[in-house]
């Protein structure tokens, strides 16, 4: 298996690049052709249902930042991590989860399934 502390941090770091063209290399780099993103929100399949999903979320989450919390945990092909949507000066997190990867061959995350630990009341 590949770095997947490294893979973690290219995936958070997609979801914090406003740069469409930036945002879509950083995608072709960190995720695998055949990919898919599920959590209680939303759902995103392949590299442009992906693109389209994270659009979305910073439409949504002007200003707002996600941070890993904690250490990346992984074993085989499999990867489980913590993060946190937070404004951007720090602060209380406004959204918090964690996710659950698996791992292409060649280390590019194939899919992601997203569980929501502290969300908006």
């Amino acid at each position: 298996m590949s770095d997947a502390a490294g893979t973690v941090e290219r995936y958070l770091a997609i979801w914090n690049e406003t740069d469409p063209a930036q945002r879509r290399a950083m995608i072709a780099q960190t995720w695998s052709d055949d990919a898919s993103y599920l959590d209680p929100m939303m759902a995103g399949d392949g590299p442009d249902g992906i693109d389209a999903m994270i659009a979305g979320v910073q439409q949504q989450a002007t200003g707002l930042q996600f941070r890993q919390v904690g250490t990346v945990d992984s074993h085989n092909d499999r990867v489980r991590f913590s993060w946190e949507l937070v404004g951007p000066n720090g602060g209380e997190p406004v959204y918090a989860g964690t996710d659950f990867a698996t791992l292409a061959a060649d280390g590019r995350l194939q899919t992601v399934t997203g569980f929501l630990d502290r969300v908006p009341s």
